[in-house]
């Protein structure tokens, strides 16, 4: 083959080379389009699904950290003997009860929001057993312990609420 051949072929495929290498760019332009489609679509189709039972689960949560709020939690549980004792349990364990009733929640929400939730339960309870440790003897006492403290600082509850709020407002973003 001659030099001149060589050039005659080069010019004769290089028209080819060109067009199969923008056919070959514009179907993986056109692949990668169609991908994010149908990801787009089934995303837009689970989110369908999934947001009742997100939504669900937050009302859930925000059910439960209005329950434990210290002054909603000592008005609705009454004490059922004299000793101050049996209410600090009774109290706590109410608080226990709700929370494993609602644990299988943690799984349609972020982990802070969840870290926040068991945060201010541990909190509740960490405010009943220091209001326990006063000298006062009747679970009528202790109750008024409780909301005293209650009225001196936000309730662990109420940042919690405040947390779950903003994180459901997030989601129609």
């Amino acid at each position: 083959m001659s030099g001149d051949q060589i050039l005659q072929l080069f010019a004769y495929l290089m028209p080819a080379v060109v067009t199969g290498a923008v056919a070959f760019y514009f179907f993986r332009l056109h692949t990668r389009n169609e991908d994010g489609r149908r990801r787009f679509l089934l995303h837009k189709d689970s989110q369908k699904e999934t947001l009742p039972i997100r939504l669900q689960a937050y009302e859930r949560m925000a059910l439960f950290l209005e329950r434990i709020a210290l002054n909603s939690l000592v008005v609705r549980v009454a004490p059922t003997s004299k000793n101050k004792g049996d209410y600090e349990n009774l109290l706590i364990k109410q608080i226990e009860t709700e929370f494993e009733h609602n644990l299988s929640q943690q799984i349609y929400m972020s982990d802070a929001c969840w870290n926040i939730i068991k945060t201010a339960k541990n909190t509740t309870i960490q405010i009943i057993r220091s209001a326990g440790m006063s000298t006062t003897e009747s679970p009528d006492k202790l109750r008024e312990d409780i909301l005293n403290q209650t009225m001196e600082k936000e309730s662990p509850s109420n940042a919690a609420l405040a947390y779950v709020k903003k994180e459901v407002s997030d989601l129609w973003k």
